[in-house]
């Protein structure tokens, strides 16, 4: 198992391109097969497990060229330290002709903290079908997440790492467009976007973008039932939550820093642990993503 110091010299990085956003998703290359990444905290001194899953495909995305991830699974095994660097150690498990493999272990003082395996292929020129997007209100008919916060929290929160250049706008259930609940499994409607458009077209920075993004309200939605999302809460928290597992499927095509609508339901919540769907939309209306995630989700005391 390796382990990385702050001894080893990293290997020439690719050029950083603008975004505050993109800066994020860097890693170091340290040989052939592993890197180096910092992530951001998501909860006090727990890092964000969609920075880790990013970075995590990062890592295996600069091992794969001349192929597009279409698909990842992942498993958070330890919560990692936000000041501490964490290895990314890739497996190439498979080269084929159009599909080629990744493993991904995320190691932080010699602990794997999550485990990625991801699917890349050349592209086919074929036909397709998609299920029709929600006509749900835009996004520039709704408020900002964080209009309803506080001066102080907003200035705090838009100065986070993680936070800085994201853009957020729920749709309210009653919108217009909004399909009707259907009992015992919440939905919730949110448009999102990296704000600074990324300076380089990189098909691997939007899917690593978006890996990040669709961590941020998955959890929540399968604990509606009980409490409103991070983003629109105004009092104390009353559950308990942390993602457990991630997977994602890439469709289409997609820029992560142009709105895209993220489609969310949760048809189960038992045994401490609630189940989430969720699809993204872009402004054409195509299908470009599918996730789906359980998260562990306990009520506090």
């Amino acid at each position: 198992m390796t382990d990385l110091t702050e001894q080893q010299i990293p290997a020439a990085r690719r050029p950083r391109p603008a975004s505050p956003f993109a800066d994020l998703l860097e890693i170091e290359q340290l040989d052939e097969n592993t890197f180096r990444g910092y992530c951001h905290a998501g909860a006090p001194m727990r890092a964000f497990g969609g920075h880790v899953a990013a970075q995590a495909l990062a890592a295996a995305g600069r091992t794969c060229e001349g192929r597009t991830v279409h698909s990842l699974h992942g498993y958070f095994l330890l919560p990692g330290n936000p000041t501490r660097p964490i290895g990314y150690e890739v497996e190439r498990l498979r080269e084929g002709v159009t599909y080629a493999t990744r493993r991904v272990r995320a190691v932080q003082d010699r602990n794997e903290i999550f485990s990625l395996t991801a699917s890349f292929k050349r592209p086919e020129p074929t036909g397709g079908r998609h299920r029709k997007m929600p006509p749900v209100p835009g996004p520039e008919v709704l408020p900002d997440a964080f209009s309803h916060w506080d001066e102080g929290l907003r200035a705090a929160i838009k100065a986070s790492d993680g936070f800085r250049d994201l853009e957020l706008r729920f749709v309210p259930e009653d919108a217009p467009g909004v399909p009707p609940a259907v009992p015992g499994m919440p939905q919730q409607f949110v448009w999102l976007r990296i704000a600074t458009p990324f300076a380089v077209d990189d098909p691997l920075l939007h899917t690593c973008a978006l890996t990040y993004l669709s961590d941020l309200t998955l959890a929540s939605t399968a604990g509606l039932h009980e409490q409103p999302n991070f983003f629109q809460r105004t009092e104390p928290p009353r559950l308990l939550m942390a993602s457990l597992d991630h997977a994602m499927w890439f469709h289409r095509p997609f820029r992560a820093d142009e709105w895209l609508l993220f489609a969310q339901r949760s048809p189960s919540c038992s045994d401490g642990r609630g189940l989430s769907l969720g699809e993204f939309y872009d402004r054409d209306g195509r299908l470009v993503a599918s996730a789906v995630q359980e998260a562990l989700i306990r009520g506090l005391a």
